[in-house]
């Protein structure tokens, strides 16, 4: 058998070689998922409001609306209807025993009784968070969050905007990623556009002594056409050389807001284009809820993040960016957790108000939980927040999204590594070897969002050398390599 398959691969010696070129072209177009960290969200701001001190302040209201519509991890927990929310005590003095038993004995509370431990431990990481790090990613926009101003104002903007970047560089004050939104490049705006992003990035450079902030990205809204993508990228090469920064230092991030980003003329999508046309550059695409649905004729009523034509353009951008190293962000919600009633100055606000005012905080935080959650399981881990009130509720989700499933991912996962990798039968759930990964991947994505620590993961038995491999079957090898297996 042996000598007719090396005969065969003598013979078919060419069309081997051809087939090597095609293997690599395919792998260096799909290199798989970046090792590096994802933000859970981007925030938003407009351009005009951005200092270097706004992420920090973005922090203090968020606390300062989860401190004032839920004040103790009972009421987040009903507010949002946590996992584990039923098994709470509804007595005072119930609860009161258990915030203490929380506080005394946290790994106790949660070997003993996981689902009464899960609402404490979320509301308490999520307060953590944001005294921490409020703020994992900021987009200061010139677009939507904008609009349209004299030219003079817009200048005037971008030079202090970015200004205040290089002070917040200074200072230590930027959150781990941020960029900035032009206006787009369609043939109506893209002199504004393309005058903002040479104003902001030259002031940017000037000021902060030749260097960008780390993970810093310039956004592109409403792309119809590659050619815009293209022509950003040119833009970008220009303004490296002129500025003395490094040779692919500028990075882009597509929004992905029109029908004919996902289809275009002829009936093929746009998308594997766009990320061609990006050369290299590209780190994310956005996607733009409400433009898109309203592209699709969808009336402001019913355009939301779960309307079956975002759900089609989300799967589309799945099944394009999959395994090429591009990060895929979900949609806002757009409603607000603003209250309706405001006390008078010298004055205070009547009880039902008061009333009022906590039932539209709530609404809203769960709309929002909600949404981030349909994003999480549809595998979205990256979405907009647009006010400070939304970022409790964003962590909140992301936290209770993988602590609800971590015992049960850690029973799994410990039996299929114990069995390597043969199909095992945990309970009435049947896993396949490709779950393995979906497991492993469960697991890094809670590490990344800071729902668990690595002292988790390598408590159940993942080592830190494990966990950088960031895959099943290398972990498997390890351990067979270990065990001499």
């Amino acid at each position: 058998m042996a000598e007719i398959e090396s005969i065969l691969a003598e013979e078919a010696a060419q069309e081997l070689a051809l087939l090597a070129k095609a293997n690599r072209r395919f792998a260096q177009r799909y290199p798989g998922d970046r090792p590096d960290r994802q933000p859970v969200h981007t925030v938003y701001g407009g351009a005009h409001l951005f200092k270097a001190e706004t992420s920090a302040k973005l922090g203090q209201l968020a606390l300062r609306s989860m401190d004032g519509f839920a004040p103790d991890p009972f009421t987040f927990a009903e507010a949002l209807d946590l996992p584990g929310r039923e098994s709470l005590p509804t007595d005072d003095a119930g609860r009161k025993a258990l915030v203490e038993r929380f506080a005394a004995d946290e790994a106790g509370l949660r070997a003993e009784h996981y689902l009464r431990w899960l609402p404490l431990a979320v509301h308490a990481r999520v307060r953590t968070k944001l005294e921490r790090e409020a703020v994992e990613d900021f987009r200061i926009d010139f677009e939507d969050g904008f609009g349209f101003r004299p030219d003079a104002e817009e200048d005037e903007v971008a030079v202090r905007a970015a200004t205040e970047v290089a002070r917040g560089m200074a200072e230590g004050l930027l959150p781990p990623f941020i960029g900035f939104r032009i206006k787009p490049l369609n043939d109506e705006l893209k002199l504004r556009s393309v005058r903002t992003l040479d104003l902001f990035l030259t002031t940017l450079v000037n000021k902060s002594g030749g260097t960008l902030p780390d993970n810093f990205v310039v956004t592109l809204p409403k792309i119809p056409v590659p050619e815009q993508i293209t022509t950003l990228v040119r833009l970008f090469e220009k303004l490296e050389k002129r500025l003395g920064l490094e040779a692919g230092a500028l990075k882009c991030e597509l929004m992905i807001e029109l029908t004919q980003a996902i289809m275009g003329p002829d009936g093929a999508s746009n998308l594997p284009r766009f990320l061609e046309a990006a050369e290299g550059r590209c780190v994310a695409a956005h996607f733009g809820t409400y433009d898109y649905t309203a592209s699709c004729n969808i009336t402001a009523a019913w355009q939301s993040m779960d309307h079956p034509s975002s759900l089609f353009a989300l799967n589309a951008m799945k099944l394009a960016f999959a395994n090429t190293g591009v990060w895929l962000c979900d949609g806002a919600t757009t409603v607000m957790p603003i209250t309706p009633h405001r006390a008078p100055k010298g004055g205070s606000l009547t009880p039902e108000q008061e009333e009022v005012n906590r039932e539209a905080v709530h609404s809203a935080w769960k709309l929002a939980y909600d949404n981030v959650w349909h994003s999480l399981r549809n595998g979205f881990y990256q979405g907009w927040d647009l006010h400070p009130g939304q970022l409790p509720i964003r962590y909140a989700a992301c936290y209770a999204f993988f602590l609800e499933g971590f015992e049960a991912a850690n029973e799994r996962l410990g039996s299929f590594i114990g069995k390597a990798a043969q199909a095992s039968l945990v309970g009435d759930v049947f896993d396949d070897a490709a779950t393995g990964q979906g497991l492993i991947n469960y697991f890094l994505r809670g590490l990344n969002s800071g729902a668990v620590s690595l002292a988790e993961l390598e408590a159940i038995g993942l080592t830190h050398e494990e966990i950088q491999t960031r895959s099943f079957v290398k972990i498997l090898d390890m351990r067979s390599r270990r065990t001499g297996g």
